[in-house]
């Protein structure tokens, strides 16, 4: 595993959360490390300010991490996530303004390439409908 720009994926749901991320795992490899969550703690439908750190701690490299959303809760719930860790993590962390699926795969292949945080971000980003 290298130390590329990590990639998050944070969807309302766990199973659309795991299936993101299992798609960008087969098209980029071992190349980003890669996390994801989703639903509450109940085990239904939301997001998790806990489950989001954790996530990002997981995959965290000084290269940084993008975050890759579904809705406007999973986007708060980043933003939450990513102001409770330390001031020099948080630096690092991006969310991305991008349609889950493609912007999961765009960031990841750019990140597999060793692209840093901006370019991950802006690649991601150039989905937007």
């Amino acid at each position: 595993m290298t130390d590329n720009v990590s990639i998050v994926i944070v969807s309302h749901s766990p199973k659309v959360a795991e299936g993101v991320a299992d798609m960008v795992r087969q098209m980029v490899g071992d190349e980003v490390r890669i996390a994801f969550c989703g639903g509450n703690p109940d085990g239904g439908l939301g997001t998790n300010v806990g489950a989001i750190m954790a996530a990002i701690e997981e995959v965290y490299t000084p290269k940084g991490v993008a975050i890759l959303v579904d809705l406007g809760g999973a986007e708060t719930n980043s933003e939450m996530a990513r102001e409770m860790l330390p001031a020099e993590m948080a630096a690092n962390i991006v969310i991305c303004n991008a349609p889950l699926v493609e912007g999961a795969i765009m960031a990841s292949t750019e990140a597999s390439c060793g692209a840093d945080l901006e370019t991950v971000r802006s690649t991601a980003e150039e989905f937007q409908a």
